[in-house]
Parts: C-alpha cells; sequence; structure tokens
C-alpha cells in the first residue's frame, strides 16, 4: 500500500513511521528543513521500546500524494480547507483520505473540498513531538477510533498489522468530542503554563479549573444532542497518568512560536456555547490566554 502524510509533523510521522516499518511505501509531505533532513538521514522514529532511522521519501510538494492508496490528513485545522484544495487536483479516485486531526468538525470541511474521495474521521490518542528535523519521538499511547464504513475495515486491519491499534465506530462523532473535551481540559493550561501534564495538574486550583471546563464541554455537546462514549471525567484524570511528560500541542506551537489551533478547541466550544445558550466562562477565559500569548508573539 502506498500512503501519504500530508502535513507530516509529530502525529503524520509516528503513523507514517509505523506503516514504513510495516513495509509499506510512505512518503512525507512537510516542510523544507524537514524533509531535507528525511531524505539526508531518514527518519528517526524514537519510541520506548525502539530507536530507529527509516529510510522513506519527503516531498515539500502536495502533488506528492499522486499515486497513494491512502492520505493520512494531519495539518493543522487551521489549514484543512486550503490543504486540501492543494492535494485535490493529485489525489487518485479511488485514494482513502483519513482525517487525524484535532477538532469535531474537520472530516466535514475536508469533505465538502474533496467531494471525489471517501474521507474518513478518526480520533488519535498518542502523545508524541518533533524533538527535531527528521526526528519524532514517542510519548506513550497511540490509538486510532476510525469512523466505520467498508473503506474503514481495510485501513483498519493494516494499521493494526503495523502495531497501531485501531478501532472502528459507529459514534466517531461523540469520540472526537470526547477527545476535544481532553484537548481543552489540558492544551490551553499546558500552553500558558508551558508545563507537561503530570506536573500541570499539581498546581494549586488547576483540578477545579479542569473540572469547570469539562462541565462546561459536557453541557455544550449535550445542547448539540452528541452522546459522549465514555466516562469522560475518568478519561480527563487519567491523561495526566498515561502521559505525565507530555506537553499539549498547544504548548508545542506556542514554544515555537508558532499559532496554535485553539480556535477549533476551546474557541470552538465558546462558539457553540454562543450559538446554542450555554454558558462557557472558563473555556473563554483559557481561549483568550492563549491567543493573547499568541498575539504577543506575532508582534516581536
Amino acid at each position: 500500500m502506498k500512503v501519504a502524510v500530508m502535513g507530516a509533523g509529530a502525529v503524520g510521522c509516528y503513523y507514517g513511521a509505523m506503516l514504513a516499518r510495516a513495509g509499506h511505501e510512505v512518503v512525507l509531505i512537510g516542510r523544507p528543513l524537514h524533509v531535507e533532513a528525511v531524505r539526508a538521514n531518514g527518519l528517526r522514529l524514537e519510541t520506548k521500546a525502539f530507536d530507529e532511522h527509516l529510510r522513506l521519501d519527503a516531498s515539500t510538494e502536495p502533488s506528492a500524494v499522486q499515486g497513494a492508496d491512502l492520505v493520512l490528513f494531519c495539518v493543522k485545522s487551521t489549514d484543512s480547507e486550503s490543504a486540501a484544495a492543494q492535494i485535490k487536483p493529485h489525489l487518485s479516485p479511488g485514494a482513502l483520505v483519513l482525517v487525524l486531526q484535532n477538532g469535531v468538525d474537520n472530516d466535514e470541511r475536508v469533505r465538502s473540498v474533496l467531494t471525489a474521495n471517501a474521507v474518513i474521521a478518526a480520533v488519535v490518542y498518542v502523545a508524541t513531538e518533533m524533538a527535531g528535523p527528521g526526528h519524532v519521538k514517542h510519548h506513550g499511547r497511540g490509538e486510532l477510533v476510525i469512523a466505520s464504513s467498508h473503506a474503514s475495515e481495510t485501513i483498519a486491519r493494516h494499521l493494526v498489522a503495523a502495531g497501531v491499534p485501531a478501532q472502528m465506530s459507529d459514534n466517531v462523532r461523540g469520540s472526537l468530542w470526547a477527545k476535544l473535551i481532553l484537548n481543552c481540559a489540558y492544551n490551553a493550561l499546558s500552553a500558558v503554563s508551558q508545563l507537561p501534564y503530570g506536573v500541570l495538574v499539581k498546581g494549586v486550583g488547576v483540578s477545579d479549573v479542569i473540572r469547570d471546563v469539562v462541565a462546561e464541554c459536557l453541557a455544550v455537546a449535550k445542547a448539540e444532542g452528541i452522546v459522549i462514549p465514555s466516562d469522560i471525567d475518568a478519561a480527563v484524570r487519567g491523561i495526566a497518568q498515561s502521559m505525565p511528560s507530555q506537553y499539549s500541542s498547544t504548548a508545542q506551537d506556542l514554544a515555537r512560536g508558532k499559532l496554535s489551533e485553539i480556535d477549533h478547541l476551546n474557541g470552538l466550544v465558546v462558539r457553540r456555547g454562543e450559538a446554542l445558550g450555554v454558558p462557557t466562562p472558563a473555556n473563554r477565559v483559557l481561549f483568550v490566554m492563549v491567543k493573547l500569548l499568541e498575539g504577543k508573539q506575532q508582534t516581536r
């Protein structure tokens, strides 16, 4: 199977590398420095179980998706439509697009552009980071929950064979909301404090803030008719235990002077809350704080 990773950051590189280890032909589509490093030395995949250099193709051009059977769509939520438009002319008619992004509506946004291809939503549970150009570091987990369809069965089989736990769900929208709630609880706090989850939760008053954020998210989800498929309170508590050394993606973005996906995390909850008449003051404060930090960085 030929696999193209559109947006080869930490998430895309991890799953692309796991598929490459299993013998699939993989091309990473990313930024020039990263692409140059991969072309020169391969992609370094560092995990707790192994540390390997993998030889795989890399490109800066969206046209590299040409001929791919599967596209792992991993760009930032803010770039969903533009990235989909970039790859659209080069996609094979039968190519499957698996959306591995934060947020709850990216698959719908991508599908509105890629009308001729199967676009499949997935929920990502992985702790990973780019430790440098051509170097992805895995901290833990790695499960995927994929929207049920005939095409999903084939994707799931390949992923499981590559060592990636993957399961299908008839309620992937609920699972996306559950993941959104986890992100809303931790991402902004980790970003503002620049602390990993295990240290963050020990801060004075942090557990109370997380409780308030989660309660607001659940109220908005209920108003939207979303069924959350798990014990979200237990899942929130478990994040700090299962990923104690992980910094949120929002924290990593701010540390590197990049814009984050906060508009599609706490910001989305605030907007949906306003539309539905559900108050979201805790989410609003976290959203505003991250936006202030982004603005401060952009004026430097």
